[in-house]
């Protein structure tokens, strides 16, 4: 009969204990460390420049097809000093805006309208947005993101 044993090492490494965690926005492939994203990851002990290639690595795709975009990042700094980031979906408002093609919204979003936008690329950003929404329901999704589009002046077409 074999026995095989298993000995486990240092089982904290398993569950680190988090230090601090934070958010930061950057836009995508375009990490700089220039405030305020330099002197936040200064201040929390995460290496700026190593978090700018990985960010911008990780953010290449994105900004391929979406273009500058902001792209929210949570950061956790463990007690051992060690760190990682998660990143969230683009911000909903850089996806409309880049969807409808217009660099900037309207200041008077019920008087003048600065661009449009279909349902189906609502459906597109509302696939998207749906890891980090409190609904699985992809219609209620995209009725936010209608009224999103509305405040920002952006007319949705059939489509």
């Amino acid at each position: 009969m074999v026995f095989t044993i298993y000995i486990v090492e240092n089982i904290e490494m398993a569950a680190k204990k988090i230090s601090k965690q934070f958010v930061v926005y950057a836009v995508a492939w375009n990490a700089s460390p220039k405030p305020p994203l330099g002197p936040t990851m200064g201040q929390n002990g995460v290496p700026i420049g190593v978090f700018m290639k990985e960010f911008n690595d990780r953010t290449r795709d994105l900004q391929a097809k979406w273009g500058d975009v902001k792209v929210p990042a949570i950061v956790r700094v463990y007690i051992d000093k060690s760190y990682d980031f998660e990143l969230l979906p683009p911000i909903t408002s850089h996806l409309i805006l880049s969807k409808a093609k217009v660099a900037k919204w309207s200041l008077t979003p019920n008087k003048v309208k600065s661009g449009k936008i279909t349902m189906k690329d609502l459906l597109e950003i509302a696939e998207i947005k749906k890891p980090v929404m409190n609904t699985e329901d992809i219609d209620s999704i995209v009725k936010s993101l209608i009224g999103t589009a509305k405040t920002l002046g952006i007319e949705v077409i059939q489509g």
